[in-house]
């Protein structure tokens, strides 16, 4: 078990640090001891990887569903100004970043690193087709019969700014279940495969002979553990994305991680990703590269129900923390989410930071770092987020404001201890639920006024009291999006050309 930093002399050469950004999926803010040591879930490797760094309690993901904040993490740039407006893309769906937009790998490659990805990537991209007909969207098993899986695969990672790539398009639950490596599927599928487990399904349709579901996770992290060891023998410095698809359904802990938790299947997947985090965090400490290997870990939204959340809550353990909603939800349980930093040479051990962040800052601050200027068509809503790993004392917010967004494509914009939600309920998948609930809803004020400081869990609606807060809110947020930047600089715009219906306030200005 990984223990920490070991006490050998500095090995690494000076300069740029290494960068590897962990991101799981659908892990819920309540799911690491370290954020909630009366839970259920027992988490020491990332608990150990919060006590050598920096803890975040206040970091937030740009939407609280998959494909949309991955986005924002490689772009910098909020969701909804891509063409994707709501929900997320399947296994099926072509490429959401073009090749003509700066990522974060692009930026890092162009300053010397050696860049890779390993993992879930969600963000689409063109496979080869048989033919020219239109496909399904990629939720039923005959939208893939046109696919031509000997081809290569383009407008893929590798155009994006990865030298490597290593992965799988969609969810772990979406077809197709074949891994791509630098563009080409490493095996083609032959069979269609479908799983129905309460915990375990995942939707049918065309599966590689080297797909195994449950080695999935494992896998990655054993390719991310073999990339970490050969780049340590190089010079240039490396930056690994390691998006997981994991605990994000199917929920398949391996048989000897089974029932540890005490817990439910999901417990026990918690538990084989924290051990993985361990033997990755040791393989940086045999490899003499921890001091300057800057670490991230965090998650793509909050705790989605599929792991039994209301089961969880009454064994005890509460995976969103005190916060209320979920995965897909306007709420906080649906985008706050654990952020921890670990850089031995820059951060100091120990410390837990307050400072509202998003996952978008990941473009400013490796910008920073490898002293790359961000030019006004880059990272339009990314923050650096330097100056508070190193400690210093800010005069005011690093972040104006920070804008949230739920999977059916309603906003919310926070400023200090205030967050407006321009929708009456959810915005997502709990109560009250847009259509499910309508008639709850038809009955709601249009907007949502909280102070997330003295009531987290956001049971108070307090637009009445506070409609001047509210107004220059709006205002602040309707401003955001007509100038396509959060940031200070030259106006951008935004990506699509249809209106989105979710802006009702901007048409009653």
């Amino acid at each position: 078990m990984w223990v920490g930093c070991n006490d050998k002399p500095e090995t690494e050469a000076e300069g740029m640090p290494n960068i590897i950004f962990v991101l799981a999926d659908d892990l819920g803010y309540g799911d690491i001891s370290a954020y909630n040591p009366t839970g259920k879930i027992y988490t020491p490797n990332i608990d150990r990887l919060a006590a050598g760094g920096m803890r975040f309690t206040d970091a937030h993901t740009s939407s609280s569903v998959c494909t949309p904040t991955r986005y924002g993490i490689l772009t910098g740039r909020y969701n909804w100004r891509s063409t994707l407006k709501q929900g997320v893309l399947t296994g099926r769906s072509n490429a959401l970043i073009p090749n003509t937009r700066s990522t974060v790998a692009s930026i890092l490659k162009k300053r010397g690193y050696q860049t890779a990805f390993i993992g879930k990537w969600h963000l689409g991209w063109d496979w080869a087709q048989t033919d020219t007909l239109e496909a399904g969207e990629g939720w039923n098993p005959e939208d893939f019969d046109n696919i031509d899986f000997s081809k290569p695969i383009t407008n893929n990672p590798n155009d994006l700014g990865f030298d490597y790539a290593y992965g799988h398009s969609g969810s772990l639950d979406m077809a197709p279940y074949v891994y791509v490596e630098n563009g080409q599927v490493t095996a083609i599928p032959t069979v269609s495969t479908v799983n129905t487990g309460e915990y375990s399904w995942w939707r049918e349709g065309p599966t590689a002979p080297d797909f195994i579901h449950d080695q999935v996770t494992p896998n990655f992290f054993d390719r991310a553990i073999g990339y970490v060891k050969e780049q340590s023998n190089t010079a240039k410095p490396f930056f690994l994305y390691l998006p997981l698809p994991s605990p994000h359904t199917p929920i398949l802990p391996l048989k000897e991680w089974q029932g540890k938790s005490n817990l439910n299947p999901y417990g026990d997947f918690m538990v084989m990703i924290d051990h993985y985090m361990g033997v990755l965090m040791q393989t940086l400490d045999e490899a003499g590269v921890s001091n300057n290997t800057l670490v991230i870990f965090t998650s793509d939204n909050g705790c989605s129900p599929a792991a039994n959340i209301e089961q969880m809550k009454e064994l005890g353990h509460l995976p969103n923390g005190q916060f209320r909603g979920h995965k897909a939800d306007i709420y906080e349980g649906g985008h706050r989410v654990p952020f921890i930093v670990r850089w031995p040479g820059k951060v100091k051990a120990g410390r837990i930071s307050d400072e509202v962040v998003s996952l978008n800052d990941l473009m400013a601050t490796v910008s920073a770092i490898s002293g790359y200027e961000l030019k006004d068509d880059e990272g339009e809503d990314s923050y650096n987020i330097l100056p508070v790993l190193e400690g210093h004392t800010l005069n005011e917010p690093l972040r104006e404001a920070t804008v949230h967004h739920s999977i059916n494509g309603s906003f919310a914009i926070r400023k200090g201890e205030w967050k407006l939600a321009m929708c009456p309920g959810s915005g997502g998948w709990s109560f009250p639920r847009p259509g499910k609930d309508q008639t709850v809803l038809d009955t709601l004020p249009k907007m949502q006024l909280f102070n997330v400081k003295t009531d987290p869990q956001e049971t108070q609606n307090l637009l009445d009291s506070n409609s001047e807060k509210a107004s220059v809110l709006k205002e602040l947020l309707t401003q955001y999006i007509q100038n396509g930047r959060s940031t200070p600089g030259i106006a951008q715009t935004n990506d699509g050309t249809a209106h989105w219906r979710q802006l009702w306030w901007m048409d009653e200005n």
